[in-house]
Order: C-alpha cells, then structure tokens, then sequence
C-alpha cells in the first residue's frame, strides 16, 4: 500500500513540474498576458517617443495579446495632422502607419480640432473623430483600459 501511495505522489509531482514547466515556457514568451491599454498624447514634442513606447508597447505583448488606443489632444493632436514634424524634421506619417497596420486605433478630440483650427482634410485617415480626449480616456479607463502617459 504503502508502494501504491508513493508511486501516486511522484506521478503528482511529476505533473505539477510538467505544468510549472510549460507556464513557465508561455511567460517566457509573454510574460504580460493580455492586456487593454489607453495612452494619452497631449504633448507634440513627446508624440514621437510615446509613439515609441506603443511599438515597444507591442513588441513586448504581440499584437494579438494587445488592444491599443492612442488617445490625441491638445497640442500633441498635431501628430495626427498631415505634414507637421517633429523636432528633428521628421513627419509623423511612417510611425502611424506602421502602428496602424499592427492593429492600434488612434483617437482625435474634436474640441481640440475646433479649439486649434485643425482642417479635417489634413487629419490622419486613420484617426477616429471622438467629442472629447479626456473624457475618453476616463471612459476607456472605466471599460477595462490601462492607462499609460508617456
């Protein structure tokens, strides 16, 4: 009997390594699971390298672990507008494509679109029109999102 009870223990242990074994594997490859993320872009000279942070962003997840709204307003809105630059001379438009086409959704404030005289022919195709970017970003939070500020 005593034999019997033995042999189940090791196959009990054996099973438990098995599991840490392959949980272990997964974290390895993603660590983070999947999450829901909002980031907010206020700021236009900080646009570039939080747009930075959402390809890492997706890098470290992968894109079918990952959903992610960029939340533009203020003056970081412009990122969104055809044509501006940033600091060094570069446009915004390679970054925004490249995320787009990994699944990120952006988000423009029409306040901010009324406030700064945005022309709507000059907004990133890509870009949905929302009534306010605060007010969605506390709304995103509500339903789930994690909130990052760049």
């Amino acid at each position: 009997m005593k034999a019997i009870f033995n042999s189940g223990l090791t196959l009990v242990a054996a099973a438990v390594m098995l599991v840490s074994f392959t949980a272990s594997a997964a974290e390895k490859k993603n660590r983070y699971g999947k999450q829901k993320v909002v980031y907010q872009i206020n700021e236009l000279d900080k646009a570039k390298g939080a747009l930075r942070n959402v390809k890492n962003h997706l890098n470290a997840l992968g894109d079918k672990n990952v959903e992610i709204k960029v939340v533009f307003h203020s003056k970081g809105a412009f990122a969104l507008v055809e044509g501006t630059k940033d600091s060094k001379g570069n446009t915004f438009a390679d970054q925004l494509a490249g995320l787009s086409n990994r699944g990120v959704k952006f988000l423009i404030c029409a306040n901010t679109i009324r406030g700064k005289k945005i022309p709507k022919d000059k907004i990133n195709l890509k870009a949905e029109v929302i009534p306010s970017g605060v007010a969605e970003v506390a709304y995103l939070q509500a339903k789930g999102y994690l909130y990052v500020k760049p």
